[in-house]
């Protein structure tokens, strides 16, 4: 408690206070007045809904057919759940500061508030793939069972929405808040809705569990709120049957700080770590390799990896097993598609990451598809 009561005396003073004020309303990007209240720096986050059934020890999965209804007691394969940072992870900051700190993040390759290409079929493609394995090992155990004698059962299973864990303080959640109708949230249902044969109205934003402003005012702390955050997120599902975990962050903002410790502490259930490599340098900066990638690591044998583009996290996400070939190549047409919409010039520095990342993901599909 001593941290949080050093942050609100560090809030009233003049300076701080303007600053943060001044903050909320770039975020925001909109004009924005704000009644504070002291009292707000000690509020705690509520819990997250249950979801997914979390008191259950066995995973549960409804099936009918035209005859009878079924009940199966468990899950082949435990469901994915994308746990995602926003600012230059889903969309660029722009590289925003005040007085020297960041708000946000610090991507100045994109323009404030642009999404990343394909990184909503990145997500989509990672929460679905559990699903397609558990509905193929299904049908194949149902065709066993039925020796062709009655209908094969419908199963309905959907996959879990996007939790996303932010620094934006939820002291200014009024103004910050992901709403239902906001661009970031209409970006993702769009997503689900026109998946074919799996499309779905109901994957999206899910859970979001926010930072605080003290966490503004001492930057350092952002990692260990969103490791905390995280750590509340597994309230959900406590036996660890029903659900395990990918985080995408970025180099920006302790991402790495929070993936590492989810990795260290939870090796169980967290399969793996993508961080989105971003810069405050320029692009015209860049070596003609481009922006510096840090090399993979494994911690207690789980992976942390390292990508400019969302095709080049989802080539890096076939190779580890956690995305299909078809699932890869719907990211790469849906990143073109995203980049070519938005008239980028040929020779722009996103064009060039992508073209790049683009022929690793078909050396993976030259190795995957044999």
């Amino acid at each position: 408690m001593n941290y949080l009561n050093n942050a609100k005396m560090s809030v009233t003073s003049p300076t701080s206070f303007i600053l943060t004020l001044v903050a909320l309303c770039i975020l925001a990007d909109v004009p924005v007045v704000v009644s504070f209240s002291l009292t707000s720096l000690h509020s705690k986050l509520s819990p997250s809904p249950p979801r997914h059934c979390p008191l259950k020890t066995r995973n549960t999965l409804a099936a009918s057919n035209t005859n009878s209804d079924v009940q199966i007691n468990f899950l082949k394969y435990p469901l994915t759940q994308v746990v995602s940072d926003i600012d230059d992870t889903l969309k660029s900051s722009g590289g925003v500061t005040i007085a020297g700190v960041a708000l946000g993040g610090i991507d100045v390759q994109y323009a404030r508030g642009e999404f990343y290409p394909g990184v909503f079929q990145f997500m989509w493609e990672l929460s679905l793939y559990s699903v397609k394995l558990n509905l193929r090992y299904f049908d194949d155990y149902f065709n066993e069972k039925r020796h062709g004698n009655s209908a094969a059962p419908s199963i309905k299973l959907s996959p879990p929405k996007v939790a996303v864990l932010t620094a934006r303080a939820e002291e200014f959640k009024a103004a910050l808040e992901i709403k239902e109708d906001s661009k970031l949230a209409q970006a993702f249902r769009r997503t689900g809705e026109a998946s074919g044969s799996y499309s779905t109205k109901n994957w999206g934003i899910g859970p979001v569990l926010y930072g605080s402003v003290s966490e503004w005012i001492v930057q350092y702390k952002k990692g260990l709120r969103k490791f905390n955050n995280f750590e509340r997120l597994l309230e959900q599902d406590p036996t660890g049957q029903i659900m395990q975990y990918v985080y995408v962050g970025d180099t920006g903002e302790l991402d790495q700080e929070a993936g590492e410790t989810m990795l260290r502490e939870y090796p169980e259930v967290v399969q793996a770590v993508f961080l989105h490599c971003v810069s405050s340098d320029p692009p015209s900066s860049y070596s003609q390799s481009g922006l510096f990638l840090p090399s993979a690591k494994l911690i207690n044998g789980r992976p942390l990896v390292f990508f400019r583009t969302y095709v080049g996290a989802a080539a890096k996400a076939t190779q580890l097993g956690l995305m299909d070939s078809e699932g890869l190549m719907r990211v790469m047409d849906a990143a073109e598609k995203d980049l070519a919409e938005r008239s980028v010039s040929k020779g722009d520095s996103k064009w060039i990451d992508l073209d790049r990342d683009i022929e690793e993901a078909y050396r993976t599909l030259s190795i995957v598809l044999g």
